[in-house]
């Protein structure tokens, strides 16, 4: 390479000459006479000099290079002036009117539902914060790139098409200069010169040569230097690439994924340079190294250097041009202007034609960049864009085609611009009159899909690519696109190509119905489940397409008949095999029919037939319009009805069967195809129009015929007419479920009149008809009423203008989701054969409604309620139930019900049959009360009343039901029966009365008659119910007498249990313990008050067992976590300084920056068992296939009982007992002082030291002595004061407390367990206080009190860890306890100072308190002697101990004052704030300029009380549960002035706390001495950033924006620090520290360890120490993660208006911040719950490949 870098420094000076002159450069082209020629042969000599090294570029010389010797001199040539200047002035005078911004993938677009044309309408986020439509009803969506904003698209917009930015006649755009100061001079230029750069641009890149350049540009000597290149496509996965690279290239990983990367992003990348051998080479063996054999090789080429040059500079031409075109409207239309025109002489189609149509065949970064360009230029104006949307639908199918075999996704196609140009309603129909583009795209569809066709031209889609379909779903989104709006106006012209296209659309119809047949498996279950997918897929595409064909046929009645004729054509062209065959006859009641022998049980039968549906809906809309009576002008010959109605009849059949279960041979996808021809996805244009058609049918043929055809269909002829003796139960079975589908189906035909066009109703009416039924089934949230109603070509429902006139809405607590409830009034419209019920939703709704009318104490029958009217083209419809075959069914099913012997009847038979007498006397009544009854030819009660043919049973409708009632187990139908033949009397009444007024009066009459009725049954169930709560009572009364009587005979053995029971809520037992009087309720000093100890007696949760909690016992342990914690931190993110290996735990920084915290879930176990339950998980952990929830290495598992995540078991340890003698403990009060004790302390000390240090081997104690002489006196002393002697532990006590301590000292340092560490007891007692101070600091933050607040889990596990704490001193070696303690006393005594005793401000107090209590017992351990203090003795340690400490942390408190507060409020002198003023004199004589020495005293004093009362807390808590004295009451309540002074009372302190330091005043002052005059403290207080002012700062989540657009749009401003481009990237926001990470991309990970990490998990390790909560801002999702390994998702605090959140924004409504739940996502991190909750979503989410987490 050396020589060619000296070659590079040549070349770069030739050009820093040349750079000097752009105007030279100018004027030189100015005296040219072509300047094409002469352009090229400036680029000729430069390019290949400038981008010569393609390996690794100097991007900015690069840059610069283009700027001087092209760009500039380019400017120049245009303007005729300084280049600069004239942009400025162009900057400035340049208003907009459209935005164009162009989309990048994962941008966040908002669309207005009120305002927007159609969905397509978006707004970016700028304009959309600018806009009228920020308060509207908007929606957000994720982009998935290369769309485009509309602002400023007046065609797009009802209302508020401009935001403030675009507005035109702006204030500061005055009309002087809003006129572009192009002068004509510019403009010619302009046209000289973008003609030449567009073709330079044009020809390189489509440019097809690899070896050399077009002749034009070939002036300088070849040089060998070749590029190996290889291009992206989206079958290769990353790993693969890169692993193809590194072994073709023999490279480093680091340089695989370089390139690797680069290709991603760019399309293309050259990863070899050398001779043309070499690189051909490299690309052979790159080639075999990625094929294998289920995918094709990379594709790879080998290029010359200077086409690649040329290349890369085109692109970079094209943002110039792109720029300049930014500024001026003229230069825009200039460049379309070129673009477009065609060359004279050449057969070539102008030039924006040849780039679309190499489209296919550019890589990524290549397109990107000219969709830029035509973004910027053609959709810019226009005039420009129709013409570009003539060329591209010129060139649509070659497109299309071009795009279906392509491998890029859609987003980077030409073909995506279709939606830019198709959803403009003008331009939609210029093409559609100027190219008729329905045609073409129909065509299109035809052309891509031959390969599908089967034999008989209809399609098939077995063994389908899914890619490939994939594709073709573009074309057919293209159809929606054009017929998204419907044309206000139609010209001839637009008719008639409207309804070519529509001909041609019908072929794509033609060509599907009947497609994919099938046929009953009998015998042998099917083999291979055919796919069903493709087919299902399409229609769900096609449904609302199929919906707009109909609305644009019915916006004009002749265009509605002329498409309606053709649409029948096709389809009687479709059913030729129908028309010919054989016939059979079908008899019954003396009517016959005549049809076709087929059966849908034998032979081939179809879901699919969109035509037959097409006709359905037109027909309908025929109907709305009134036109029907027309259509014998249109289709003279015979209408063919049954023709029509006999393909969807078998549908419906086939559904029957399949419910029958006569198909299961047939396996899952026949199932499958049922369920989504009546899913609401499907359903509108499948199962909806086949009854429809049913209806169409019912309309226009005889009644009696129409239902033989039905029997016949349904295979029940023979059911019906003869009894089937059979015996065979499942053949019966089967029999009774198709009479039911077939009674269903009638019953549907009848009663389903909610479609405007069947019956007369509204959409709306309709909307709310679907709410009711729904919300019948119980109440629901907005999405799932949404997800079950159809959308339409907008995607809107309609739900919104009609939910509130029938439900009202029920607001969200902490969690779940607002639900809509049906509102009382309309539940009279609930109809039980709802149609559009699934089985499932039938028998929900139906109880739901029974059980509701029973407690409303009404009967339960549930008749239809009165249906709307017919339109009149379906008024023939209601005489299906007059009919004779109908009552024959009728009358045949209550037969066989009344008869004992038959089993041919169900219950839900009944129950239809029911409802049709229901329908038929509503009907009736309707009518009779509309019309005199002469005039009224329906006459359902005759037929019903007429008595039955056969003799032997001539009984009547009525009198079947009579008989009816009598049968019990028809007991649920009683009421229903009783309903109906209430109607019989209403009808014969309406009948009977000839006068119409009269009529209608004699019915109310009769209503009355049935209420009075009505009330007699009420009040008879009332009396019932009555009588049976008294029943109740009686036998309640007795069952608790015999109790009673049970409990005194055994009386003794209920003394012993009751005495047992509930010893586990000890808190609870101790205020019911006899009164202590207050005076006892101390915890320090000799006034202590006594142990109130139980007997405790637990239950293990593995065996069952009890056993009573004793030292001597086995161990009981408590589950428990451990984890480390920053969620007390007052330092964020502050590093952590050294390893864990090196860490040194004794002494906590004030900031409580990292933490290990032990919380219980509070269940009990052996230890024996539980160690038994460890070793079972592991085991069936080994022999588990899928990944594990848990990391047994480091102990983990879950709770046997609430399955919460532990990692390790606390020993449970009974509290010792210790009792002081009252008048002991006066007399010790006179001699020992806190002077005397610090010397006896200090003895004790030294005497160790001196021990320790002259004789190395104490072999015979009693030379010490002698040695010694008077110090052996003092050295013993200590013991003077009262001994006792050693607690004994039982072995397996110990065992546990060795493990627990060795875990918290493996977690708390991340080190490898070690048991023997002399960091295992530091690291014990800083679990301890942090544990309390955690604890503490949640009851603070939640406003509870101190004692009364504590959960169980709670009390247990600080219970147990401070019992485990004091017996972890017993299991380790006391000499090591005791150079703790010293270092720890070395604080604060006076005349004990080590070398690294750290400095006041630096240590956090409460930590020191816990070690130096619980390690102080070792100063009573002696080689000879193992004791420990007496009661007495420790009750004044750890008084001494307690207010040396404290008087440090007031110090810590009064250094660190912060009077930067106001001091505004003025308190009066108190006693306590003149001590605080004279203490602070005191100790300021130190300082030179310190903190507080200006404050008043009562200030000092008011800090002072408000900064200790956390640390009086934490020790109330920690003395507590050490010792056990109950606290007082005022404590248990929560009451802020009784507190402070309980816990003065509590810990025995003065109130007024600087009386602590009159009252030890000569002990402390040489204390106060040594530590403000230590000059580590000095330096702390100068260091005002890093200082800790107390009471600390209660950590919170950070504060988010109500609105979550905000989010959104910080978000789309973030920028990831490492990489320049601005590809996608997931912005995460962390919601501890509000850092905005970049989440799951390759540029932001981390090597820890070796690993890598992603950058949020990174983040965790320093701002959480593992554990954080994260909100990944572009899908509203909250994230949990704990260590490097697992994570959850939670759900995220915004919710919509409907209370309901939206992860991944897919309904997109606008979302605000709930204050709860990011209340309870506050908890959850303070309550250190949030590994359980990772722990607890994992279980119930088992996946067999999780989500990496380690690369979040």
């Amino acid at each position: 390479m050396a020589d060619e870098e000296a070659e590079g420094a040549e070349r770069m000076e030739v050009s820093t000459e040349l750079s000097q002159a752009p105007q030279r450069q100018a004027s030189w082209w100015d005296q040219q006479v072509d300047f094409y020629t002469a352009f090229l042969h400036h680029l000729a000599q430069l390019v290949p000099e400038i981008y010569f090294a393609e390996m690794d570029p100097d991007l900015e010389k690069q840059e610069e290079n283009v700027q001087l010797s092209i760009f500039t001199p380019l400017e120049w040539y245009l303007f005729g002036e300084d280049p600069d200047i004239c942009l400025e002035k162009l900057k400035q005078s340049a208003a907009f009117q459209l935005c164009g911004k162009v989309f990048k993938s994962g941008e966040t677009t908002y669309s207005c539902r009120d305002c927007a044309i159609d969905p397509t309408c978006v707004l970016c986020m700028d304009c959309f914060q600018n806009s009228v439509h920020k308060n509207h009803r908007y929606k957000m969506h994720t982009s998935t790139g290369g769309g485009f904003c509309d602002c400023g698209d007046t065609e797009a917009w009802k209302t508020g098409p401009f935001c403030i930015n675009h507005e035109p006649g702006r204030a500061d755009t005055t009309k002087e200069n809003s006129h572009c100061p192009l002068n004509e001079e510019v403009i010619a230029q302009a046209r000289k010169i973008f003609p030449s750069v567009i073709k330079y641009i044009v020809e390189m890149t489509i440019w097809e040569e690899e070896k050399q350049l077009p002749t034009e540009l070939q002036i300088r000597e070849k040089n060998e230097r070749y590029y190996c290149v290889l291009f992206n496509d989206e079958h290769h996965s990353y790993d693969h690439v890169i692993y193809s690279l590194q072994r073709a290239l023999d490279c480093e990983l680091a340089e695989a994924q370089l390139h690797t990367t680069a290709i991603d992003k760019e399309g293309r990348r050259a990863v070899k340079a050398g001779t043309y051998a070499a690189c051909q080479e490299a690309k052979e063996d790159i080639k075999s190294h990625s094929e294998n054999v289920s995918q094709h090789p990379l594709h790879v080429e080998v290029l010359y250097s200077e086409v690649m040059a040329h290349q890369k500079f085109a692109l970079r031409l094209g943002s110039w041009i792109n720029k300049i075109m930014s500024y001026s409207s003229d230069f825009r239309q200039i460049f379309c202007q070129a673009c477009l025109t065609e060359e004279p002489d050449s057969e070539n189609p102008c030039l924006i034609s040849r780039l679309m149509l190499w489209d296919a065949k550019l890589y990524k970064g290549a397109r990107k960049i000219l969709h830029e360009l035509i973004f910027s230029s053609f959709f810019m104006e226009m005039e420009y864009k129709k013409l570009f949307a003539m060329e591209f639908v010129k060139y649509y199918k070659q497109l299309q085609k071009e795009y279906i075999s392509d491998d890029h996704d859609r987003s980077i196609s030409i073909t995506a611009l279709s939606v830019q140009m198709f959803t403009v309603p003008t331009l939609a129909r210029h093409l559609i009159e100027e190219q008729n583009v329905i045609s073409v795209i129909t065509e299109t569809l035809l052309e891509v899909l031959p390969e599908y066709l089967d034999r008989n031209n209809k399609f098939n889609f077995q063994g389908y690519s899914q890619d490939k379909l994939g594709r073709v779903y573009a074309v057919i989104c293209d159809l929606k696109y054009i017929l998204i709006s419907k044309p206000t106006v139609w010209t001839e012209r637009l008719r008639i190509q409207f309804l070519e296209g529509f001909r041609s659309f019908l072929k794509i119809l033609t060509c599907m119905q009947g497609m994919e047949e099938i046929r009953r498996q009998v015998g042998q279950h099917i083999e291979v489940d055919p796919d069903w997918e493709a087919a299902i897929a399409i229609q769900m595409q096609l449904k609302n397409i199929l919906l707009m064909f109909q609305e644009w046929c019915a916006c004009d009645e002749e265009l509605l008949l002329v498409a309606y004729k053709e649409c029948h054509k096709a389809v009687i062209r479709c059913s030729t095999s129908f028309i010919t065959g054989i016939k059979t006859v079908v008899q019954l009641c003396g009517h016959t029919l005549e049809t076709k022998s087929y059966r849908v049980s034998e032979d081939l039968v179809s879901i699919h037939l969109p035509l037959s549906r097409t006709l359905a809906g037109l027909h309908v809309r025929l109907s709305r319009l009134g036109a029907v009576s027309r259509l014998h002008e249109f289709i003279p010959f015979d209408f063919q009805v049954e023709v029509l109605v006999e393909y969807p009849l078998r549908c419906l059949v086939l559904v029957a069967q399949v419910v029958a279960e006569m198909w299961r041979r047939n396996g899952l996808s026949l199932i499958s195809q049922v369920f989504y021809y009546q899913d609401v996805k499907c359903r509108e244009e499948m199962y909806d129009k086949d009854i429809i058609m049913l209806q169409i049918g019912a309309s226009l043929m005889d009644p009696n015929k129409f239902l033989l055809l039905i029997l016949q269909r349904y295979e029940l002829a023979d059911a019906f007419t003869k009894t089937i003796p059979t015996k065979d139960q499942d053949l019966i079975k089967q029999y009774n479920t198709l009479i039911e589908e077939m009674l269903q189906v009638l019953i549907y035909v009848v009663g389903e009149r909610y479609i405007p066009g069947v019956g007369n109703v509204t959409k709306e009416e309709v909307t709310m008809r679907e709410i009711v039924h729904l919300l019948c089934i119980e109440p629901m949230p907005h999405s799932a009423i949404a997800r079950n109603l159809p959308e339409n070509e907008n995607n809107e429902t309609g739900l919104e203008n009609v939910i509130n006139k029938v439900a009202t809405f029920k607001k969200p607590g902490v969690s779940g989701h607002g639900v809509y409830e049906l509102k009382d009034e309309s539940l009279k419209d609930f109809n039980m054969y709802f149609y559009h019920y699934s089985k499932t939703q039938h028998s929900k709704a139906e109880h739901m409604q029974k059980k509701r009318r029973k407690q409303e104490n009404k009967d339960e029958a549930l008749p239809p309620p009165p249906p709307p009217e017919f339109c009149p083209a379906f008024s023939k419809v209601v005489n299906l139930l007059s009919c004779d075959v109908m009552m024959y069914i009728l009358r045949t099913i209550l037969e066989r019900a009344v008869d004992t012997d038959s089993n041919f009847w169900t219950e839900g038979m009944l129950q239809m049959a029911f409802h049709i007498l229901a329908l038929g006397l509503l009907e009736e009544k309707q009518q009779l009360q509309k019309a005199p009854e002469e005039e009224v030819t329906f006459d359902f009660y005759h037929k019903a009343s007429r008595l039955g043919s056969s003799a032997t049973n001539a009984q009547n409708i009525q009198m079947l039901l009579e008989k009816l009632k009598g049968i019990p187990q028809l007991e649920g139908q009683k009421d229903m029966i009783t309903w109906i033949l209430q109607m019989f009397d209403i009808v014969k009444r309406l009948r009977e009365k000839s006068c119409l007024i009269v009529a209608t009066t004699s019915g109310l009459d009769s209503i009355k008659n049935d209420e009075i009725t009505h009330d007699k049954e009420k009040a008879e169930r009332k009396r019932k119910a009555e009588a049976a709560r008294l029943h109740r009572q009686k036998i309640m009364a007795q069952m608790s007498a015999l109790q009673k009587n049970f409990i005194e005979t055994h009386k003794l053995m209920y003394d012993t249990t009751s005495e047992m029971t509930g010893k586990e809520d000890s808190i609870m037992e101790e205020e019911s313990t006899p009164a202590i009087s207050d005076y006892c309720k101390i915890a320090l000093g000799p006034k202590r008050g006594p142990t109130i100890t139980e007997k405790e007696v637990l239950t293990c949760i593995l065996c069952q067992e009890e056993q009573e909690v004793k030292i001597e016992n086995n161990a009981m342990v408590l589950a428990a976590c451990v984890q480390k914690s920053t969620a007390l931190t007052q330092h964020r993110g502050k590093p952590v300084e050294l390893s864990g290996e090196t860490l040194d735990p004794l002494f906590m920084d004030p900031d409580l920056a990292y933490g290990t915290y032990t919380g219980s879930c509070g269940h009990v176990m052996h230890a024996v068992c539980w160690q038994k339950y460890f070793e079972a998980v592991q085991l069936s952990s080994q022999q588990r296939v899928h990944v594990d929830l848990f990391d047994l290495e480091s102990g983990e598992y879950l709770c046997p009982l609430c399955k919460s995540l532990c990692n390790t078991v606390i020993p449970i340890i009974p509290l010792q007992p210790q009792k002081i003698n009252s008048e002991n403990a006066e007399a010790l009060a006179q001699l020992l002082t806190l002077a005397r004790w610090i010397q006896t302390v200090l003895a004790r000390i030294s005497g160790y030291k001196m021990k320790h240090t002259k004789g190395e081997n104490p072999v015979i104690p009693i030379l010490f002595d002698q040695g010694m002489g008077d110090s052996t006196l003092e050295f013993h002393s200590i013991l003077s004061f009262g001994v006792q002697s050693l607690i004994k532990y039982s072995n397996s006590i110990k065992e546990m407390v060795i493990l627990f301590a060795t875990t918290v000292y493996r977690i708390g340092l991340k080190v490898p367990p070690d048991e023997m560490d002399p960091r295992v007891p530091m690291m014990t007692w800083s679990t301890c206080a942090f544990t309390i101070q955690a604890i503490e600091n949640l009851l603070g933050d939640e406003g509870k009190p101190l004692f009364g607040a504590l959960q169980n889990r709670q009390h247990n596990g600080l219970k147990a860890l401070m019992q485990f704490a004091v017996a972890q001193r017993v299991t380790c070696s006391q000499v090591l306890i005791q150079k703790h303690l010293v270092r720890l006393l070395s604080v604060v005594l006076p005349n004990l100072r080590s070398e690294d005793t750290p400095c006041l401000l630096s240590i956090d107090l409460f930590h020191v308190l816990v070690g130096a209590v619980l390690a102080f017992p070792a100063l009573y351990w002696d080689d000879t002697v193992n004791l420990q203090p007496s009661s007495i003795s420790s009750a004044y340690n750890q008084l001494y101990l307690f207010h040396l400490i404290t008087m440090a942390h007031i110090l810590q408190i009064l250094l660190t004052i912060d009077t930067g507060l106001s001091l505004s409020q003025v308190e009066e002198d108190s006693e306590e704030a003149r001590c605080a003023s004279s203490f602070f004199e005191e100790i300021s004589q130190y300082f030179s300029s310190c903190a507080g020495h200006d404050a008043p005293g009562w200030y000092l004093w008011a800090a002072l009380k408000n900064g200790i009362i956390p640390y009086l807390r934490c020790a109330a808590l920690f003395f507590h549960y050490v010792l056990g004295v109950t606290p007082p009451e005022e404590l248990f309540t929560n009451s802020a002035e009784g507190e402070y002074n309980a816990l003065c009372s509590y810990l025995s302190l003065p109130t007024n706390l600087f009386l602590l330091f009159q009252e030890y005043w000569d002990t402390v002052k040489p204390l106060l001495h040594r530590w403000c005059t230590d000059p580590a403290l000095l330096n702390c207080l100068q260091q005002k950033s890093s200082l800790v002012r107390y009471p600390r700062k209660r950590n919170s989540l950070i504060e988010l924006p109500d609105d979550y657009s905000c989010l959104l749009n910080q978000a789309s401003h973030f920028r990831c620090p490492r990489s320049a481009d601005d590809e996608r990237k997931h912005p995460v926001l962390c919601l501890f520290c509000g850092a905005i990470l970049c989440s799951q991309n390759i540029c932001c990970q981390e090597v820890v360890n070796g690993e890598e990490i992603g950058a949020c998990i990174f983040h965790a390790l320093h701002c959480g120490a593992g554990v954080c909560i994260f909100l990944k801002i572009r899908e509203c999702r909250v994230v949990l993660v704990e260590g490097k390994a697992r994570g959850c998702a939670y759900p995220a605090p915004y919710l919509d208006e409907y209370g309901e959140t939206d992860p991944g924004l897919k309904r997109g409504n606008p979302l605000h911040l709930s204050r709860e739940r990011y209340r309870k996502l506050h908890l959850v991190w303070q309550q250190h719950c949030i590994i359980e909750e990772i722990a607890r979503s994992q279980e119930t989410n088992q996946m067999l490949f999780g989500f990496n987490w380690q690369l979040l």
